[in-house]
């Protein structure tokens, strides 16, 4: 039963063992020139004013050493992430930001790339981070340890937090959908408005994931300048 339950996020699709269920992530490349080729619009307006934010706040993050265009990689890793998940809300297109194969594969070259530059240019600032100020001399082995712990798992981390949030409201909008030839004509009414609050639910964990991970990422990257 939970096999053939979760296997609805599996890429099944394909044509001479390609899974074209993946193509979905580059559906976004057709936007672009709509975007910046056209007279600007609602749609480019608005984009740009929430880009503009983003910048300014990953810049506050960033502080005053880090490089200039470093945002840039944010903001795309955060539009990139919501194309994705927004995508999984219609019928019928594979959900790719779902699977840990798309997430792993996002977080953790940039996580390398930051723990790279950190302890070669750096390394003195990564060794001071490894310590807590004010811990007593007794618990520095510890907080090593537990320091080093949690700085090797967060590209695991940020990779399951997206996966899970998406796989689990996916799965309970499956779940709920299931049961809806076997109930009466006014439950089905009922059934039908808590799926429209769900999918309401399920775009704001879009949009919301999508930053988390963004100012997420910002922050390690602040931690090696």
């Amino acid at each position: 039963m939970m096999s053939n339950l979760f296997s609805i996020f599996d890429p099944s699709t394909n044509i001479f063992n390609f899974q074209i269920n993946w193509l979905s992530t580059m559906f976004g490349l057709l936007f672009i020139p709509y975007s910046f080729w056209m007279i600007p619009n609602r749609h480019f307006m608005i984009w740009n004013l929430i880009i503009t934010k983003l910048h300014n706040e990953f810049k506050t993050l960033l502080g005053k050493n880090s490089f200039n265009g470093s945002t840039f990689i944010f903001i795309s890793m955060f539009s990139f992430i919501l194309f994705n998940n927004f995508l999984g809300l219609f019928p019928y297109i594979f959900t790719s930001t779902s699977h840990l194969t798309l997430s792993l594969s996002i977080s953790l070259p940039l996580w390398l790339s930051f723990m790279f530059y950190g302890w070669i240019n750096n390394y003195q600032h990564m060794f001071a981070h490894l310590i807590p100020q004010g811990t007593p001399a007794i618990l520095m082995p510890f907080m090593v340890l537990i320091e080093t712990i949690s700085n090797i798992i967060r590209p695991g981390t940020l990779a399951v937090r997206l996966t899970a949030n998406m796989i689990a409201g996916h799965l309970l909008m499956t779940l709920l959908s299931s049961t809806g030839s076997n109930l009466p004509m006014l439950l089905i009414f009922l059934l039908i408005f808590i799926q429209i609050l769900l999918l309401i639910l399920e775009s704001a964990v879009a949009v919301i994931q999508a930053y988390v991970i963004a100012i997420l990422s910002t922050l390690y990257s602040s931690e090696v300048n």
